[in-house]
């Protein structure tokens, strides 16, 4: 599971990447909203993980930016504004949980687990079904066997239903990345699971959703 961390507190960024790393996540730590929005846009997440008051765009601001641009990725607030309205603000905006300066590491770890808890589960598109626990997958109710490029493709289109996935995002599954080995795959992605997979001009590719 990759996780994408603003903050910019050092202290408080590097405990918490040392804390999820050895917990067997990737991290990306990005310590202002510019770098966030970057990361965001050039790699896929299982989850952010956003403190608020950050240089550039807020946490608030840039959550925003990402959903009205359709990204769904669970998000968790880690801040020291504990007032009521800051609190709703964060889950008006589509925030899945708060969590209030200071907190034990421990918490943030165990709120973390519960989210992908709910993520780990059995995956259904079109006739696909996927198991994120043991990286099964059946087409109709029957076993198929994917390759190393592949398997990775699958579970990163089918946790990113109707969210257009970046090249450069896809690239990072592949040995030998190249525009025309990332065509052939999508192809063969295509042919074995029946979805409909668009080619966004000059971004990347998604599921269509109609």
């Amino acid at each position: 599971m990759r996780i994408l961390l603003l903050e910019d507190d050092f202290v408080l960024g590097e405990s918490i990447e040392e804390m999820l790393c050895e917990a067997h996540y990737t991290v990306d730590w990005a310590r202002s909203g510019d770098d966030a929005a970057q990361l965001s846009f050039d790699h896929s997440y299982d989850l952010y993980l956003f403190d608020v008051n950050v240089p550039d765009i807020n946490g608030f601001e840039l959550l925003e930016q990402l959903r009205e641009a359709d990204d769904s990725t669970p998000t968790i607030f880690i801040s020291a504004l504990s007032d009521i309205s800051s609190i709703t603000k964060g889950f008006s905006l589509g925030a899945d949980d708060y969590l209030k300066k200071p907190f034990f590491p421990e918490e943030l770890l165990v709120r973390i687990e519960a989210k992908f808890a709910k993520v780990n589960q059995t995956i259904h598109w079109g006739t696909i079904t996927y198991n994120p626990k043991t990286n099964d997958v059946t087409k109709d109710g029957s076993l198929i066997t994917l390759g190393d490029v592949q398997l990775p493709l699958l579970r990163l289109f089918i946790t990113n239903i109707g969210r257009t996935l970046t090249k450069e995002s896809l690239f990072d599954l592949m040995e030998h990345p190249s525009d025309t080995a990332l065509r052939v795959a999508i192809n063969k992605l295509k042919q074995t699971t029946g979805w409909e997979i668009l080619n966004v001009r000059g971004i990347g590719y998604r599921i269509e959703t109609r």
